[in-house]
């Protein structure tokens, strides 16, 4: 691997080079072989909330069934992978409590209000965690950090330290550190640091009803499931949990956004009819190129081997899914409360982009506003982190022309500009 100051090459993408450091980690979790047995990992959530009560909802037995045994079959995970994706459950169970458990005794927080939301809905690495993070900086809104969707419910008793410190930021910033150790490039792919915003999909995934898990294992069987569900009672359970985060703190106006949304319009927009959309656009061959990438990147430590031709084959078809169904819905979002933004238009002329999105939502852009955006922008340059060199014909077989051909019905609607070149290695 090979870096200078502004850009990143990675030459053991494919067939990785593990650090001493990677390869003790692994031997170390390889003699520890993981369990995925349901009762027991539901008996670790009761345990860590205080409480019984899972909060079932219709089918919910059988989505948790489905969830584990998609993460179950699949065999090349390493016991590192499955600890991670075990421990994500029985956090997600112990969330899951612990929201049942507040309701209880605070039911009038399924009263509260989400009042008229920006959110952003596009293709991941299109530009949307940019631009959430940039809107995020208006104080006036409620926006979902990293550390807090991870933990949404403060266990009870469980408040900030002596310093003022919430012990969940402690928890998300010790392994934040702990996953720069081990994986250094994440910082420039997709750096869920502490404060970063997060996806609010996170919280859907209390109900186990999100494309999360299919970023995080090979999982077509839970694809498949998560498509056929009724999203619209899930989204009523994200919802659930987002007045649960403004019942702790305000405001009740909300900054939201994730690539999931794409594919499910008619259940986000009857959950916040209200809602103003921000529609980003790229080109699908460097969403497609980044988001391989990243995926063959994560994959040195948690599977034991990398197949570069799976990832490209099941990821141009996620993407081609995900953009389809957002062209189908795209009108469900009225013109007078949307707008599209390509990804060309986003360098350096955010200002202007955030001038239009807030005229549509009826929200006045103050002069301290605009300093915000401003200072936040200053502060955080496109390729902060350093920027990666993508080579898709050399690490995944195929060219630019291999993959756009499949996405005419996206550039005749939107205006989306190519950005990888015919010739290889061209980025």
């Amino acid at each position: 691997m090979g870096s200078s100051a502004q850009t990143i090459v990675i030459d053991d993408l494919i067939d990785p080079r593990l650090t001493e450091t990677q390869r003790q980690v692994l031997e170390y979790t390889e003699s520890r072989p993981v369990s995925l047995d349901i009762d027991q990992m539901i008996d670790e959530a009761i345990a860590g909330a205080g409480s019984d009560d899972l909060g079932y909802t219709t089918d919910f037995a059988a989505r948790l069934a489905a969830f584990a045994g998609a993460v179950d079959a699949d065999t090349a995970l390493t016991q590192l992978g499955r600890g991670t994706l075990r421990s994500r459950i029985v956090r997600l169970l112990r969330n899951r409590i612990s929201l049942a458990d507040l309701i209880k005794r605070y039911p009038e927080i399924e009263s509260i209000e989400i009042e008229k939301p920006i959110i952003v809905v596009g293709m991941p690495r299109s530009g949307t965690t940019h631009l959430v993070n940039l809107l995020a900086a208006d104080r006036r809104r409620r926006a979902l950090p990293y550390w807090e969707s991870q933990e949404p419910i403060p266990a009870s008793g469980r408040g900030p330290d002596i310093f003022g410190v919430d012990p969940r930021y402690s928890r998300a910033k010790a392994e934040h550190d702990a996953m720069l150790a081990n994986m250094p490039l994440v910082a420039a792919m997709h750096d869920q640091f502490p404060e970063a915003i997060e996806e609010e999909v996170e919280l859907l995934d209390l109900d186990f009803a999100s494309y999360i898990l299919e970023w995080l294992a090979r999982v077509p069987s839970w694809r498949d499931t998560y498509l056929a569900l009724d999203q619209i009672q899930h989204y009523g359970y994200m919802k659930k949990v987002l007045q649960a985060l403004t019942f702790f703190r305000g405001p009740r106006t909300w900054v939201l956004k994730s690539p999931q949304h794409s594919e499910q319009l008619p259940a986000l927009m009857a959950t916040f009819p209200d809602a103003t959309v921000a529609f980003t656009h790229r080109d699908p061959v460097a969403v497609i190129q980044s988001t391989v990438t990243m995926m063959a990147y994560a994959d040195r430590l948690r599977r034991r081997s990398i197949d570069p031709e799976w990832l490209i084959e099941y990821w141009t078809d996620r993407i081609h899914r995900l953009l389809s169904a957002g062209v189908r819905d795209r009108d469900l979002v009225a013109a007078e409360h949307s707008i599209d933004v390509g990804f060309h238009k986003m360098g350096g002329n955010e200002i202007t982009v955030l001038e239009a999105l807030y005229g549509r939502a009826g929200i006045e852009l103050t002069p301290g506003v605009r300093k915000s955006f401003e200072r936040y922008l200053g502060s955080n340059p496109r390729g902060k982190h350093g920027a990666i060199r993508y080579d898709l014909h050399r690490h995944f077989g195929v060219t630019p022309e291999d993959v756009r051909s499949r996405f005419d019905f996206y550039f005749n609607r939107f205006d989306i500009r190519p950005e990888v070149g015919s010739r290889v290695g061209e980025s």
